[in-house]
């Protein structure tokens, strides 16, 4: 891997079909490190598809997605990419806490407690480290996939619709995350309508059936009115 590509995300011709209908069309997209992306869309617009095959977990069609000049997948583009997903899965007998050990261990994080007590502090989740979250409400399962996502080390942070769900507290905390992990020098892709996220984002990016529509500054007319569809 390149020092030269580390932090960035590149699709070439990255495609995804079933049968006939177009999930993906063939789309070319790079982004640089330490870029702030928000990407944006309706739901069957690509967005988790587009999020899916660049983690790793869902094979693209045709063309290829890079992470930090790894293939998508590879055991080097999972070390340099953490995914935040829109409906996380967690193991039924584990607690947050035993999660928290186990990714951070897993990615040779060995001095993981005092930062996974911060993080759950920060999250309001500090009373419920020693509970499994395969019990939580919608939220708190949110919270808690946030706080596994962002123990260990990471070049680039993906993240699908992580505000749904969330209440005030845990919207406002994990904005501040965002903004830490962007001073830290990480790329960031979020898939969110969220404006607290927009005014913070570089980088805007829209889907609509499958095809990338925008590309530009977040702050623009038109990313606005894309935002209010």
């Amino acid at each position: 891997m390149s020092t030269d590509e580390t932090g960035t995300f590149v699709a070439e011709g990255l495609t995804k079909t079933y049968g006939d209908l177009v999930a993906l069309a063939p789309l070319d997209l790079t982004i640089g490190p330490g870029e702030r992306v928000m990407l944006m869309g309706h739901n069957g617009s690509g967005k988790t598809t587009l999020l899916r095959m660049a983690s790793g977990l869902l094979e693209p069609s045709e063309g290829t997605v890079s992470i930090s000049g790894a293939r998508a997948g590879s055991l080097d583009a999972r070390a340099a990419m953490s995914f935040i997903a829109d409906a996380p899965v967690f193991y039924d007998d584990l607690s947050v806490l035993e999660h928290l050990e186990y990714v951070a261990r897993m990615h040779d994080n060995t001095d993981w407690r005092d930062g996974a007590e911060w993080l759950l502090d920060r999250l309001g989740l500090g009373h419920r480290a020693d509970d499994p979250p395969t019990r939580f409400s919608r939220g708190l399962k949110q919270k808690a996939a946030i706080a596994i996502a962002l123990i260990r080390p990471f070049e680039i942070l993906l993240v699908d619709e992580p505000f749904v769900g969330l209440d005030v507290a845990g919207r406002d905390a994990l904005l501040e995350l965002l903004d830490d992990v962007s001073e830290g020098g990480a790329t960031i892709v979020v898939a969110t309508h969220q404006p607290e996220f927009a005014e913070r984002a570089g980088r805007c990016l829209a889907l609509r059936d499958g095809e990338l529509v925008y590309d530009g500054a977040a702050d623009t007319a038109e990313a606005v009115g894309l935002m209010r569809h």
